[in-house]
């Protein structure tokens, strides 16, 4: 059954990254009752809480897109919070979702669910063949148990939940934080900042080899969005862009996107996480979704939300 425009259609995680653009694509495409709650007006860690917004608003479709997100130090020092924050959130939010009669949930998971050295480009077989990452496993361990709760929810009772892993993301509303963002918007805030202050060089953590993909923020929800009108099966489908580059390349871009020409010093004492992770995404190109936006275009366009949210995007 597709998506009706009157239907009621909550985004958990409304204002973070991924749920804003979701949230923004919705209403663009003309959806009237897109239902989202900040943190002060619904907690999802709480329960109870939960079980009385499906109860009163009851949603025909549920979009989770909220979670406990951060880069290597945030995961690495907060392994605790990540685990525990993140089943919390998604239990609450899939469990009531079934219990008061949701009838299509999207879960959105992430590219670090897979092995840290899974063949190169990752197929969605790959899931629980090899090892995890050490630096993030505590919340791919609660994506992975996110996704296998959906399954569990089809297999069991028919309810048509699906998955979906996103490869690394960025664009507007992005941490950018120096200590606990992810890699891109962390370059854009030290690439800002030096050229600013006048500095004649940025330090980037380590080697500068590894290899990453990035999807801006609103390609992924369009695919979201497509996924909700066209897919219908239990097993995950990634969300990707098809290709990938080095942290030295992508540091080199933001570098001229930003107009810096100061040096790049690469502290290798610091960890590189997993050497390359870009996402095999034939299945969803297989059903007629293709990303639009190119990186360098994307990254013009997070800086100049960047500039234009200064305050908001440096805490």
């Amino acid at each position: 059954m597709a998506l009706q425009k009157d239907e009621a259609i909550f985004v958990a995680g409304h204002r973070g990254m991924v749920g804003s653009a979701i949230d923004r694509s919705l209403k663009r495409n003309g959806f009237t009752r897109v239902l989202g709650r900040s943190r002060a007006e619904l907690d999802l860690l709480d329960r109870s809480a939960v079980r009385a917004f499906y109860e009163k608003e009851r949603p025909g479709v549920v979009i989770v897109a909220a979670a406990k997100v951060g880069g290597i130090l945030a995961n690495w020092e907060q392994p605790v919070e990540f685990l525990l924050q993140n089943l919390t959130i998604q239990n609450n939010l899939i469990e009531g979702a079934a219990d008061f009669g949701v009838r299509k949930l999207l879960f959105l998971g992430s590219s670090c669910i897979y092995p840290k050295m899974a063949p190169q480009p990752i197929r969605e077989e790959s899931l629980l063949t090899g090892p995890l990452e050490p630096t993030n496993d505590a919340y791919a361990i609660a994506k992975i148990a996110g996704i296998k709760l959906c399954q569990s929810y089809a297999r069991q009772f028919g309810i048509n939940f699906i998955s979906a892993m996103p490869t690394n993301l960025y664009g507007p509303h992005d941490n950018y934080d120096p200590r606990h963002s992810h890699v891109l918007p962390a370059l854009i805030r030290k690439v800002h900042d030096a050229k600013t202050s006048g500095a004649d060089s940025i330090t980037v953590w380590g080697s500068g080899n590894p290899r990453r993909e990035f999807l801006y923020t609103d390609d992924l929800a369009d695919a979201c969005l497509f996924l909700l009108e066209h897919y219908d099966q239990p097993e995950p489908v990634n969300i990707g862009c098809g290709e990938d580059v080095t942290i030295r390349e992508l540091a080199e871009i933001i570098c001229e996107t930003l107009g810096f020409g100061g040096r790049l010093e690469f502290d290798a004492s610091k960890p590189d996480g997993t050497p390359r992770k870009l996402l095999d995404i034939s299945k969803i190109k297989s059903l007629g979704w293709s990303p639009k936006i190119a990186l360098r275009e994307g990254i013009a366009d997070a800086y100049r939300w960047f500039r234009e949210n200064y305050d908001e995007a440096r805490k």
